[in-house]
C-alpha cells in the first residue's frame, strides 16, 4: 500500500550506483529522474545522506553500505538488490586516484572491487540490463608487459594486488602504476565479459573520463605536475563537468545504446587522441 507523502516508486526499474562521492551522486541524481535508485558506498552514512538528498528532491532512493573489496559485503549488496526486484543498471563509479591510497588499496578498490560487484550482479542481469563501469583515460596509450597482463586477467582473485606487485617488483608497485593498471584491467574485463552479459540479453561497457572537475581531481592537480601538463594538451582546452559524465552514463544505460557492449567510451575532450598523435 502506498504511503501518502512518499516518493516510493516500486513500479520503476532500479539502477545500482556504487559510490556516493561527487561523481557518483551526479550519476545517481541523473538516473533518479527516471528510475528508483540504490546508492552504495563504503561509508553507510554518506550513502544514506546522498539517498536522502535525492528523496528530498522527489526521487525514490535509498542508501546502503558496501565495501566492494569484501566478498561478503558484495554478497549482501546483491541480496539487497534481489529483494528490491533486481536491477536495470549498474553504474560502478567508486574508485581511488593515486593520491588516495597505496598500490594494494588502489588495485583492490579499482579493479578487484569492480569485478566482485559486476560478477555478483551478473546472475540478476536480464534483457535490457546494462553495467557501466567507470574507467579512466589512464587506461589508454600504454600496453602492460605480458606477465602483468596475465595477472590482470583474473581481477576477482583475492590476492590480485599481491601477485601483481610480485611481478612488477617493489620499485614499480607505486600508486600511480596501480591506478593505470587497475583502469586498464577494468576496460579489458568489460571486453572479456561482454559474451557472458550478452547471453542474458544484457550489456557491459566501460566509460573513461579524462580531466573532469571533481574534488578528487582537484586533489590530484595539487599533487601532480604531470596532470597539469595533460590538462594543457586537452584539445577542448578545459576540464569536463561531472554532468557531462552523467550524460554519458545516462545514454549508455538507455535503450538508445542497446547495441553497445564490450567496449569503452572515452569522454576526455580529445586528450587520448592528442597523446596518440604526439
Amino acid at each position: 500500500m502506498r504511503q501518502i507523502g512518499s516518493s516510493d516508486r516500486a513500479d520503476l526499474s532500479l539502477p545500482v550506483v556504487i559510490g556516493a562521492g561527487a561523481m557518483g551522486m551526479a550519476a545517481a541524481r541523473r538516473l533518479a529522474q527516471r528510475h528508483r535508485v540504490l546508492v552504495a558506498d563504503i561509508d553507510a552514512e554518506r550513502a544514506e545522506q546522498g539517498a536522502a538528498a535525492l528523496r528530498a528532491e522527489g526521487s525514490d532512493a535509498r542508501g546502503t553500505a558496501c565495501d566492494v573489496t569484501d566478498p561478503m559485503a558484495v554478497a549482501a549488496l546483491c541480496a539487497t538488490v534481489a529483494d528490491l526486484g533486481g536491477f536495470r543498471v549498474l553504474a560502478h563509479v567508486a574508485g581511488l586516484s593515486p593520491s588516495l591510497g597505496d598500490f594494494t588499496t588502489i588495485m583492490r578498490v579499482n579493479l578487484l572491487g569492480v569485478a566482485l560487484v559486476a560478477g555478483g550482479l551478473l546472475p540478476q542481469a536480464g534483457q535490457g540490463s546494462a553495467a557501466i563501469l567507470i574507467s579512466s583515460l589512464a587506461a589508454h596509450n600504454f600496453q602492460p608487459e605480458p606477465a602483468v597482463e596475465a595477472v590482470l586477467r583474473a581481477p576477482a582473485e583475492p590476492d590480485l594486488a599481491e601477485r601483481l606487485a610480485a611481478v612488477l617488483g617493489p620499485e614499480a608497485a607505486t600508486p600511480q602504476r596501480a591506478y593505470a593498471l587497475s583502469k586498464y584491467g577494468l576496460t579489458a574485463y568489460c571486453r572479456r565479459q561482454a559474451p557472458a552479459w550478452g547471453q542474458r540479453g544484457a550489456r557491459i561497457v566501460s566509460l573513461s573520463p579524462g580531466m573532469i572537475a571533481t574534488p578528487q581531481g582537484a586533489t590530484e592537480f595539487a599533487k601532480s605536475p604531470t596532470k597539469i601538463k595533460l590538462y594543457a594538451r586537452t584539445p577542448l582546452g578545459r576540464e569536463g563537468a561531472m554532468l557531462e559524465i552523467a550524460d554519458a552514463i545516462e545514454f549508455l544505460a538507455s535503450d538508445r545504446a542497446s547495441f553497445i557492449s564490450g567496449t569503452d567510451l572515452l569522454v576526455d575532450g580529445g586528450l587520448a587522441a592528442a597523446l596518440r598523435e604526439g
